[in-house]
This record gives C-alpha cells, structure tokens and sequence, in this order.
C-alpha cells in the first residue's frame, strides 16, 4: 500500500497538514491531487477552524518534479492536464474556507514558493527561502504567486536569476511573520492557527472570503464588498455573541451559528 505523500491531523479546531514526499516534496501528480483532496475536505470540516501547512524533513516544497520530466516525452494534451492539475492545487488552498497558516520549514521553490503564496499567513524557519530557479532548468512559472509576496524590482531578479530570498530578508520584507530557530517552527504556526481558532468560525470564514474577493477589486468596489460582508455577518448568533460579551467585558463563547 503506498504511504500518503499529503498527510492531516486534527486537533483542537486545527488541521495539521504536511505535505511528506521525500527527499523534498517534489509536486508529483499524487501529490496534487493529495492536497486538493485534502483542502477541499477542511473547508467542509465543521471541527476545522485553521490550518497549517507545512513539509516533512528539510525542505517545504521544491517544486515540480524535474527528475520525472526530463527526456520524457508527453503525449498530446499531457502537458496541458499537468499545468490545470498543479494550478488547482494552489487554488485549493486559496480557496479553502479555513485560513491556512503556512509553516516554512525549509526552502520553497518554483512552485512550491506558490504553495507559500497561497497561504494566507507565513511563519518561517532560519532555514527557509523562497525562490524561482526555473530559469536554471528550462522552465518559466511562479511569477504571478510571487508577485503576491515580493515588489517589482526583487520579483523579476528572481525570475531572471533564479535568486533566493533567505528567511531573514523575508521577514525583513514583512512577507512573513516570524523568523524563528526550526524547532520553534510548528510553535510558532500552531500559535498563529490557534489564535485565529478562538475567533467565530463564520467571521473568519467570511473575513477570509472577503479578503479573497477584494483582491483585485478597486478601493470603492472592494470596500462595498466588505460593507456587504458586515451586514452578512451581523445575521448570525455569533456576531451578536461577540458585540455582547465586549459589552460585557468577558470572553465570547462561539457556536459557529
């Protein structure tokens, strides 16, 4: 039987997923189709509030899985299921309801860097990196995710040279929210998941949604579409429950009504 290359826990309201095909979790098809399954899973999970992301050994992701396609032929329409295969699987995990916390725990690159990308929270390791080496190797991609984390000027040098950006410069840049030694990793991550657990389950789902949507919208749009949201939001138990317990000075107690 073979082993999952995408592996999930569950605990306290927190989804634990680890993607493990050593020796870097390259993106096989197996693993495509492990991640959407198991993303599209959590998002009707009502026990699931948040997810972390994160790779199993020394390695997040290193992308596809060159090894495989070299001196390989396709056949016709091949390469065309491979690219809308590895795309929904990125938008597996931006589209999840649940916020998902990634959890650099080494390098992430090429499309593994889009992985990161569609996180909606990044921690990281000392260890890890972000890059895009396609351009090492023949290939193009990664850009666009890319473009979510990192300016103009960095995004296209690392395009262009296939340079890596170390975790200190990430949080330098802001494009993570810690830096920690490896074995603070999962601490660090599970704390970020927890935190957003204790929200209502609808605001975050919502929150999410919104932010989702607004994305590309313009300024006007996009904060029409959040004023929407708000009234949306105040239909529910848990909206009134949080108003109340402000009021009240206490803890709110959420029942995701």
């Amino acid at each position: 039987m073979d082993t999952p290359v995408i592996n999930c826990e569950i605990n306290d309201h927190i989804a634990l997923v680890t993607m493990n095909n050593p020796p870097v979790n390259a993106q096989s098809p197996a693993f495509h189709d492990g991640m959407k399954e198991i993303f599209d899973r959590i998002s009707d999970l009502p026990e699931v509030r948040a997810a972390v992301l994160t790779g199993e050994g020394k390695v997040f992701s290193a992308g596809a899985d060159i090894k495989s396609r070299a001196g390989r032929v396709r056949e016709p329409g091949e390469q065309w299921a491979h690219s809308r295969r590895g795309r929904e699987t990125f938008h597996s995990i931006v589209e999840c309801k649940k916020p998902v916390i990634g959890a650099l725990n080494g390098p992430a690159l090429g499309a593994g860097l889009a992985v990161a990308a569609s996180c909606d929270i990044l921690v990281a390791s000392e260890r890890a990196s972000l890059g895009l080496p396609e351009i090492n190797v023949g290939l193009l991609g990664g850009g666009r995710h890319a473009m979510r984390l990192f300016g103009h000027s960095l995004t296209r040098r690392m395009m262009l040279t296939g340079y890596r950006v170390p975790a200190s410069e990430l949080y330098r840049l802001g494009v993570v929210e810690a830096c920690v030694p490896p074995d603070q990793l999962m601490d660090s991550a599970i704390g970020f998941a927890r935190e957003i657990a204790s929200k209502s389950p609808i605001a975050t789902v919502l929150a999410k949604h919104a932010l989702n949507t607004i994305e590309e919208m313009s300024l006007r749009d996009g904060y029409r579409f959040e004023q929407n949201m708000t009234s949306e939001l105040g239909k529910y138990e848990d909206s009134k429950e949080a108003m109340l317990a402000f009021a009240e000075k206490r803890p709110p107690v959420f029942t995701g009504r």
